[in-house]
């Protein structure tokens, strides 16, 4: 027989058997998954060079070993990463909640009520419990994995939104770009930030593409997860309004969906509060527990403009002062405006337009540390379309250079900054 007739002979068995044996498929990703890996493995590498060179500071300092496992302390360098917020995550997903009718502390102290819990929404603990429970790995193994794999599902979803408006090049970018972002450290401790990103980047995706049962849904699990959900579920609110108003919109995408979207995003928020107001015999009680319990509260950024006149002075005559996180945060701020008006000039959606403004009100015009504004901001993602869009006309051996640089660099500003010289 002929090489032709051979070649014939064989594809005449495809698919199935090729010369009387089976064929062997090949492990592969599904083709709606491949678009993925190139932002979640740069996201990924740099995030692992970033806590590399947090842990070489750490140890090289040596201060967290005399400093309380509550309070940023522990046996081991990584044992930081469940200080300050993270205790009282693992608290609550050990011991669940307690509430009680606040507690006055002795006069004269910066504050005025005893300190609870139930300051701190349920999803997150919930989700350690349920994965210990499952895995066995413990609370704080667990809490880790959450927050890693969470942060992956957030990264995918910054990146969706950025390329379906920039090009996958610039969402690629964008995911890249969040792993260095100030007050990155966050994302793979326990916290509850990229769980919440996770949710608000898929949330203004699925509001993108009009989807909104699934935009309703995760804007209510948004709420069980941050008092700032508010931001977000403001922001489906009121895309799914306009929608409601414009007659064409609402002809092509119905009226069931949106009015589902704006029912149901606020529900987890508000069932919350309501069930600590009357769990602790004030409806109130939240606001203010972390008023008197926690000194954060919204003051039309009083506080903000104080920490801005002193820094600028060179004094530190104001309440929570850090002075290395504190500069940073300045700095920040300042870059405010432009990033805003880049973002602005792209023309994005109103869902990521009002989901910013909100954002970035909330965090200016909120007495808290001012120290952890690049924390406070890491939900902001939508501000990274800009950047990321033109760093996208750069070549990648110049983009490696670009990432390499910010992730040794992130170790300290996004990691030992906040961790080490201020309270996360």
């Amino acid at each position: 027989m002929s090489t032709a007739s051979r070649d014939t002979a064989e594809d005449s068995a495809r698919p199935g058997e090729r010369a009387g044996r089976p064929r062997t498929g090949r492990l592969s990703l599904p083709p709606a998954a491949r678009p993925y890996v190139p932002p979640l493995v740069l996201y990924g590498v740099t995030k692992l060079v970033g806590l590399t060179i947090f842990a070489c500071l750490l140890e090289y300092a040596g201060d967290y070993r005399k400093k309380e496992p509550r309070f940023g302390g522990g046996a081991h360098w990584w044992d930081v990463l469940q200080t300050w917020d993270g205790w009282w995550y693992l608290q609550v997903a050990e011991k669940g909640y307690d509430p009680r009718p606040l507690q006055p502390l002795a006069p004269g102290g910066l504050f005025t009520v005893q300190q609870n819990s139930v300051a701190f929404f349920p999803l997150y603990p919930g989700l350690i419990r349920g994965v210990s429970e499952v895995t066995g790995l413990g609370l704080y193994g667990s809490a880790i994995l959450v927050s890693v794999l969470a942060s992956f599902v957030a990264a995918a979803g910054i990146y969706a939104v950025v390329a379906a408006l920039a090009g996958t090049r610039a969402g690629t970018i964008a995911a890249g770009l969040w792993a260095v972002a100030p007050g990155a450290g966050v994302e793979w401790a326990v916290y509850s930030e990229s769980l919440f990103v996770a949710i608000a980047a898929w949330a203004c995706w699925c509001v993108m593409t009009k989807r909104w049962l699934a935009a309703g849904l995760l804007a209510f699990f948004a709420g069980l997860n941050r008092p700032t959900s508010a931001a977000l579920i403001g922001a489906v609110g009121l895309a799914a309004l306009v929608t409601l108003l414009r007659p064409d919109s609402r002809r092509e995408q119905g009226v069931l969906g949106p009015v589902y979207a704006m029912v149901a995003a606020p529900l987890g928020l508000l069932t919350y509060i309501a069930w600590v107001g009357l769990s602790m015999g004030d409806l109130t009680a939240y606001f203010t527990l972390q008023r008197e319990g926690w000194a954060h509260y919204f003051d039309g950024g009083a506080y903000t403009l104080d920490v801005l006149r002193n820094v600028a002075v060179g004094h530190n005559d104001y309440l929570f002062a850090f002075s290395v996180p504190d500069l940073l945060g300045v700095q920040l701020v300042i870059a405010l405006p432009f990033l805003i008006a880049l973002m602005l000039r792209r023309k994005p959606p109103l869902v990521l337009v009002a989901y910013t403004l909100a954002s970035v009100l909330t965090v200016l015009g909120t007495q808290q540390m001012f120290g952890n504004t690049g924390r406070y901001l890491l939900p902001a993602f939508p501000l990274l379309l800009a950047p990321a869009a033109a760093l996208g006309r750069l070549r990648w051996p110049t983009l490696t250079v670009f990432f390499t640089t910010a992730a040794v660099a992130s170790g300290w500003y996004a990691h030992y900054v906040i961790f080490e010289l201020g309270i996360p």
